[in-house]
């Protein structure tokens, strides 16, 4: 076998010798990309892998049950935040990429969970292509870690890495970050698509081959989404995006994908002057700042994961200063607030065709399930009345089109979050109030529709 450097059309697939601006087969611009394809050492041999080719694997097919289903010990940080995001605990010869915006807190907390391994016996190789070893010295140093099993090495060719990994044999690899790695196998700088793609694909493979569990920093786009292929995302065991609002303390680790545990899973941190502290209690600590007797505040009950989280939601109705009615939202999807201000004039007739409409999450987090859809109503409605909701009040259910109100998952666990934190009296849907086991104490009123 043997290698050769080709650019292949991420849209139609076709192979150039040469980079272009424009693929020759399906005329799209800007899809060419650098990667390495394996040849037959006969002529016309068939392509084989992208990556260069190693010895063939011993594996052979076998009947599932015969495969062995040990599960191996998870690596439990003590970092119970985490250790939930990941659910329970690292598995050994794992991938996890970690994505987040510049400066929200990724290096801190992955140094702090090195950290955390060290401090049980475990050797972690922390890869640094974006600061001097000195730099992140001073960096744990600010966090309180320190300790001689964590291994700093400012490195970004990723040959040099595998031969440290194969000489320490750390427990955890941690790559701070992608973008800053790169192969010699290609001649493309570091962080293109090639590079990315190929360097987080070798790492996958050397976890996968009983290396140590390797742990990936990536870049944010200003989408929000991670930065470079899409296929990385898929490549890995794990993603987690670490949110959070630059003007608030609090940061949310957020699992979107997880093959060893459950996804939306989120763990909440405050961000110190000595690192990452974990919140036990993030409900309370997101309505501690709630004003009383507001119009246009109502709490929802909404699940993340396994966890329900109480947050406040926010609404503020005023008259259209200018001619087009602006729907300003954070926190929460803008074309769910549209849809629901729609439903809301046409099922409770309340006119919302002239009036300017912002509505915010506090807090700094972001909501996306159905279940926030009748506290946004309920905040809407507040607003536009001036009628504040009963503060001791919890709202939640899914709104349709025609203004009903649809049942959701797991009502109980909702309702004992908010009789801990004194709720008294809870506004759900009719479906959910039927089917009720236990009320936490609190007084159930079921509704139909928005009308209601």
């Amino acid at each position: 076998m043997r290698t050769r450097t080709v650019y292949r059309c991420q849209a139609c697939g076709r192979a150039e010798p040469r980079w272009a601006g424009r693929c020759a087969g399906c005329g799209e611009w800007h899809t060419l990309v650098e990667e390495l394809e394996a040849r037959s050492a006969r002529q016309g041999g068939r392509p084989g892998t992208h990556a260069p080719p190693g010895d063939r694997s011993a594996a052979r097919p076998t009947p599932i049950t015969d495969v062995e289903d040990d599960e191996a010990a998870r690596l439990v940080t003590g970092l119970s935040e985490f250790d939930r995001v990941m659910g329970g605990g690292i598995v050994p010869g794992s991938a996890t990429l970690v994505g987040g915006d510049p400066g929200i807190g990724k290096s801190t907390l992955l140094m702090q969970v090195a950290g955390r391994l060290c401090g049980q016996g475990a050797a972690v190789l922390y890869v640094s292509g974006e600061e001097s070893a000195r730099q992140t010295r001073l960096r744990g140093r600010r966090l309180g870690v320190e300790a001689g099993s964590l291994l700093v090495y400012a490195e970004t060719r990723l040959e040099a890495v595998q031969l440290e990994v194969e000489r320490l044999a750390p427990a955890a690899l941690v790559i701070d970050s992608i973008q800053t790695l790169a192969t010699d196998a290609l001649d493309s700088a570091p962080g293109s698509v090639g590079q990315v793609r190929e360097t987080a694909a070798r790492l996958v493979r050397l976890a996968k081959a009983g290396g140590p569990a390797v742990f990936l920093v990536g870049h944010v786009t200003k989408e929000g989404a991670i930065a470079g292929p899409r296929v990385v995302e898929h490549m890995v065991d794990t993603v987690l995006y670490f949110e959070g609002d630059r003007g608030h303390p609090y940061r949310i680790l957020r699992a979107v994908k997880n093959r060893f545990g459950s996804t939306n899973e989120i763990g909440v941190f405050e961000m110190k002057d000595r690192g990452l502290d974990e919140v036990a209690n993030p409900s309370e600590l997101f309505l501690s700042e709630r004003p009383a007797d507001a119009a246009g505040s109502a709490v929802v009950a909404s699940l993340e994961g396994s966890r329900p989280v109480l947050v406040e939601v926010q609404a503020l109705v005023g008259h259209a200063t200018y001619g087009t009615p602006r729907r300003t939202t954070i926190g929460v999807d803008p074309n769910r607030v549209a849809l629901l201000v729609a439903v809301l004039e046409k099922a409770a007739d309340v006119t919302l065709v002239a009036q300017d409409v912002f509505v915010k999450v506090a807090g700094g987090v972001k909501l996306s399930e159905p279940a926030i859809d009748l506290a946004l109503i309920a905040a809407l409605a507040s607003s536009v009345r001036d009628r504040p909701l009963d503060p001791e009040t919890l709202v939640f259910g899914e709104v349709g089109l025609s203004g009903e109100v649809r049942a959701v998952a797991q009502a109980e666990l909702r309702l004992r979050e908010g009789a801990k934190l004194g709720f008294t009296r809870a506004v759900l849907p009719r479906g959910n109030a039927r089917r009720l086991v236990e009320a936490a104490g609190l007084e159930i009123v079921g509704v139909r529709d928005v009308s209601e």
